[in-house]
């Protein structure tokens, strides 16, 4: 575009920091569109490589499984936070500056691994990537937005929304082995890779000006400061009590204290303050307040699929590599929830369509719960597409709701619903999985507990099993006193396999019941507004 061109009125962006939005001839629209997609999805994909194969990275970092937890937590906090900083800090230098640097700074930490490979050098890139990703969603739902004419607008945000929710099924496409190979090369070397070309494709096309204002105000950083380093220690809490166990390890309790005393000096930093950061009394309305509730609530159920489906065939043995056929399906039905969502998009749909979500997202639930030990892929093909078309079709127009009550107070709140927002979503997931992980190891141990009870040793058919698995060590231990304790131990491994096949169908009926609760407290309110709204007409 010509760096003399006069920007109409109606072409004004809406708040600081955001683009102009001029008439675009067909092939840039084009261009647009398609460097969004690949800015949305990349937003997400390179964090999900890491989180989806938590346990081959533990190794060649030197971590236990466990520990290894402690990575992702990492991510979701600075990325949860990172938008305390990121709208104000687009405002004030603008988009391309902002993003160029966070890419950047992305790239240059996905460089040290190769020449100091440690622990901190992990932390160190998935904190990078944590800004850089908050940095790219935006981004890309601005490009889809250059794309579309001035009343299909509001489809960029469904659109980038829910591409950026492709990251972790695709991230389940790539072979382990690519990732590990020597060392951790290959990780890293995929992560620099999405980052420089995520940074070439914003400096071949670039995006039109903005309009940049003075921003920050010195109490900023202090709730910034406050606010993250309270985040990252709750996360990290999240992300390890379910590994570590909550009431075994002394210093989650230090660190989720030590947690809400800074989230709490910040919302006192914010109390009283003539500009806020964060808008806290807006925040607290009920409107507000329900859609936070709404969209946490849904995020835990969603996390059935990163945490059950995978799980339960986790269990069984398998690994990501033979999980393919499952996560393309699972894309493929992702795709498709974001053209349903864009093609019924309206203000007065948005609830309709969460509604609509929520009671798919409930079914694929449900079907999961017959699962048994012989539980495949396959028979979780129609479930995991139900809940995958479920996810794309709550979270932009659940996006858009929200913005749109923002809009309605004013743009100073935007850093306020934008903060809320990704609070619900990227804490939300990581409570899910802790939650659903939780139950699903309580209940596992109640079943075996119940399963044991009643496998007495003068049961005939017991005493055959034990039997049986003796004997089919007969070739290789002669001490028939050892065969014995062996076929008991066989026993009771089958008695485990069991009763964690039992606590995940427990907990996938949770879910099931939890995103039905959803369905049923979204229509409830759909009806009091219907009702709100005729007795107004009548007066």
């Amino acid at each position: 575009m010509s760096e003399d061109y006069a920007f109409k009125p109606e072409e004004r962006p809406l708040f600081a920091g955001s683009p102009f939005s001029p008439a675009h001839p067909v092939g840039r629209r084009l261009a647009y569109f398609a460097v969004g997609m690949v800015l949305a999805v990349t937003s997400t994909f390179g964090n999900a490589l890491t989180t989806v194969n938590s346990g081959s990275v533990a190794g060649p970092l030197g971590l236990y499984a466990a520990e290894a937890t402690a990575l992702p937590a990492i991510y979701v906090a600075i990325n949860a936070s990172a938008n305390l900083s990121l709208v104000k800090a687009r405002a004030q230098f603008g988009i391309p500056e902002v993003t160029g640097f966070l890419l950047g700074l992305y790239a240059l930490a996905g460089l040290i691994p190769f020449g100091f490979a440690s622990v901190w050098a992990a932390v160190l890139v998935r904190a990078a990537s944590g800004l850089a990703a908050a940095a790219l969603i935006t981004l890309g739902i601005y490009y889809l937005m250059q794309a579309l004419p001035p009343k299909a607008k509001p489809l960029g945000a469904v659109i980038g929304m829910g591409l950026s929710q492709l990251g972790t099924p695709l991230a389940r496409l790539v072979p382990v082995d690519v990732l590990v190979d020597n060392g951790l090369w290959g990780l890293h070397a995929l992560e620099v890779a999405l980052a420089l070309f995520a940074l070439a494709l914003i400096l071949a096309l670039p995006l039109p000006p903005s309009e940049k204002s003075r921003a920050f105000a010195p109490r900023d950083y202090v709730t910034i400061i406050l606010a993250t380093t309270g985040l990252l220690l709750f996360c990290q809490v999240i992300g390890q009590g379910r590994t570590l166990w909550w009431s075994d390890t002394p210093w989650l309790g230090g660190a989720l204290a030590t947690a809400i005393a800074l989230l709490v000096a910040a919302f006192l930093n914010e109390t009283g303050r003539r500009d806020p950061l964060v808008h806290f009394e807006w925040i607290g309305t009920w409107g507000i307040l329900r859609f936070a509730a709404v969209a946490l609530v849904m995020r835990l159920a969603l996390a059935e699929q990163s945490y059950g489906a995978v799980g339960l065939l986790t269990l069984g043995g398998l690994n990501n590599d033979q999980l393919r056929t499952l996560f393309v399906v699972v894309v493929i039905a992702m795709l498709l929830g974001i053209v349903v969502a864009a093609l019924t998009l309206s203000e007065r749909r948005l609830p309709w369509q969460v509604l609509a979500a929520a009671l798919i997202i409930a079914a694929g639930a449900w079907w999961d719960s017959n699962a048994t030990t012989l539980t495949r892929p396959a028979q979780l093909i129609l479930s995991q597409a139900l809940i995958g078309f479920g996810t794309t079709l709550f979270v932009g127009p659940a996006l858009l709701y929200g913005f749109l009550r923002m809009i309605q107070r004013g743009g100073d709140h935007l850093v306020s619903f934008v903060v809320t927002f990704s609070i619900t979503q990227n804490v939300g997931g990581l409570m899910g999985s802790a939650l659903l992980g939780s139950l699903q190891t309580v209940w596992a141990r109640n079943a075996s507990n119940a399963l044991a009870a009643d496998m007495l040793a003068s049961d005939p058919q017991v005493a055959a099993r034990i039997s049986g698995g003796g004997a089919a060590l007969a070739p290789v231990l002669a001490d028939p006193v050892q065969r014995a304790a062996q076929g008991s131990g066989l026993l009771a491994q089958a008695l485990a396999r069991e009763a964690a096949v039992i606590a995940f169908n427990d907990t996938f009926r949770f879910v099931a019941m939890l995103a039905l609760t959803t369905a049923a407290f979204i229509f409830a309110n759909i009806v009091v507004a219907r009702y709100r709204e005729k007795s107004n007409d009548r007066s």
